[in-house]
């Protein structure tokens, strides 16, 4: 259900925390794309698996670069485990108007936190498989992610502009230029990233070697 405390005087911080929060995380995958290029590329270092990526730690880390990549992999581990179940949740119930948010508590919201666990020990049983290439498969959800989310920009950009629905808060001219514009590229370059990691691969054809 809809929290019935959320006013449109709420909408200027939960703006300011959207953008801030999409500038932070670009700036630091920026960072990471050019300290890749710039160390791992080089190198022609191919990451296949997790000690792959220790490995390739080692001229900075030195011998303790094991635990320099255990510390960030826990942390990011952490946020994943914390934020994408929580968010999924949310975008489930939300769509079908079942209770939820993390002030109720299990017996008021059994289908939002139950959803929740069942993806931790989703998560938690497919990361134990043994035989399991995790590096593949965070390239395969990458792609997969990047194929949804064209349909996904657009049916925002068609929430945003439907006038019953937002009344006031409508997109103008300009934002909608700039937002239409946005989501055009970001289309474009998850269609290049589907088939260059998915499609082609399956003719044989392998564009990073």
């Amino acid at each position: 259900m809809v929290d019935k405390g959320v006013t449109a005087a709420h909408y200027g911080l939960q703006r300011f925390d959207a953008v801030l929060g999409a500038f932070l995380s670009n700036c630091v995958t920026f960072f990471i794309i050019v300290a890749t290029a710039a160390t791992l590329h080089v190198a022609a270092v191919q990451v296949e698996t997790a000690q792959d990526a220790a490995l390739a730690l080692q001229p900075i880390a030195g011998q303790y670069a094991y635990l320099l990549f255990a510390i960030g992999l826990l942390g990011a581990s952490l946020i994943g485990a914390c934020v994408l179940p929580i968010t999924t949740a949310y975008s489930i119930t939300e769509a079908f108007g079942w209770e939820n948010g993390l002030d109720h508590g299990f017996r008021d919201a059994p289908i939002f936190y139950g959803i929740i666990t069942v993806l931790l020990i989703v998560g938690a049983l497919l990361v134990l498989i043994p035989w399991l290439p995790l590096v593949p498969l965070l390239v395969f959800t990458s792609a997969l992610n990047g194929a949804l989310l064209p349909v996904e920009l657009f049916f925002i950009m068609r929430l945003i502009n439907n006038q019953e629905l937002m009344g006031p808060y409508v997109n103008n001219l300009w934002v909608n230029i700039i937002a239409w514009g946005t989501t055009i590229i970001v289309s474009l370059l998850s269609i290049i990233l589907l088939t260059v990691t998915l499609i082609l691969p399956l003719f044989g054809i392998h564009l990073t070697e």
